[in-house]
């Protein structure tokens, strides 16, 4: 496909493969040493994160082909999941600019953070298979026994203690599959986003992923937002913290920070197009989500009034005694 599709008038063009993980840092680190003008990642978050890590404050450009289960940061610059279509864009060779955090020494370039996703990585990369099914098996399996953890958390403005779920850390908008934690994200505002998830019951889940699905997570009472360049997390003890979807283990302090205009990347010039177009599969899922939190809700109801109808039944036999 990139034999007949790309632009080979205006590039010159090879294709490594990587035969272990990491072997993408090495043969990006290679490229931007020779000068090559893109490296591109044809694969997931994980990929694009060992070729990205290793362009970083250099003139070399990334460019990206999704080919993962997620696409994150894909889908947050738009390009298409059609891979000829994401040629087409590598073709037009538009590049900008953009942001990247790092979190312990660690770059990322979609999101980071601690707690239940954290958690959910790790389970997720123990599993041995990718995919959503995996993902949500395991998000579905773990979340109802998960424990929220206490953090202390630093930044310009003071500090906070929060019991939270989650803390997530966005460049981008979202975990991938148009999960969106962190609908207000830009990679070009030099800041990052950060979302604290209070704990919430099992009733309340429906609501949190309707949220996700429809852009609208941050309107939610569970949620605290805020914006900064830098941050530091106290936690009671060591414990597992993700960059760009990869886990890893850490010890009680996390420090965040962001790196303004750090790394050029290959962008789709028709992206605001994208944008405004409407998105046929996550209306489907808001939709499926939304008649779920509707019997979500009348369960609630019928719980509310059996429980009344035991108090009464209660109160009556009281009186027979």
């Amino acid at each position: 496909m990139i034999k007949e599709s790309l632009d080979q008038q205006l590039f010159e063009y090879s294709i490594l493969e990587t035969e272990y993980a990491g072997h993408a840092v090495e043969l990006a680190k290679h490229e931007k040493e020779k000068g090559t003008d893109i490296v591109v990642a044809v694969g997931g978050d994980g990929t694009v994160n060992e070729v990205a890590r290793s362009l970083v404050q250099s003139d070399t450009a990334l460019g990206i082909l999704p080919c993962g289960s997620g696409n994150g940061l894909a889908r947050h610059l738009m390009l298409p999941m059609d891979l000829r279509k994401s040629i087409e864009v590598i073709n037009q060779c538009q590049i900008h600019k953009l942001d990247y955090g790092i979190i312990n020494n660690i770059p990322f370039f979609c999101t980071c953070g601690m707690g239940f996703d954290a958690f959910i990585s790790m389970k997720f990369a123990e599993a041995g298979k990718r995919g959503k099914l995996t993902y949500i098996e395991n998000v579905l399996k773990e979340g109802l026994t998960y424990k929220p953890e206490t953090y202390q958390i630093e930044d310009e403005s003071g500090t906070t203690i929060h019991k939270a779920f989650l803390i997530s850390c966005a460049n981008a908008s979202q975990y991938g599959n148009n999960a969106y934690i962190a609908p207000q994200a830009s990679m070009s505002d030099g800041l990052l986003d950060i979302i604290i998830m209070e704990p919430f019951d099992a009733l309340e889940a429906p609501q949190v992923a309707i949220e996700m699905m429809n852009k609208t997570l941050d309107k939610n009472q569970k949620i605290k937002t805020f914006k900064t360049k830098h941050l530091h997390i106290h936690r009671k003890q060591a414990g597992w913290i993700h960059y760009d979807g990869d886990p890893i283990m850490t010890d009680a302090d996390v420090d965040i920070q962001m790196v303004s205009k750090g790394i050029n990347v290959v962008v789709n010039p028709d992206a605001d197009k994208t944008r405004r177009r409407p998105n046929l599969v996550q209306n489907a899922f808001s939709e499926f989500f939304s008649d779920l939190n509707a019997m979500r809700e009348d369960i609630t109801r019928q719980s509310r009034h059996i429980q009344a109808m035991n108090k009464v039944l209660l109160r009556r036999l009281k009186n027979l005694e």
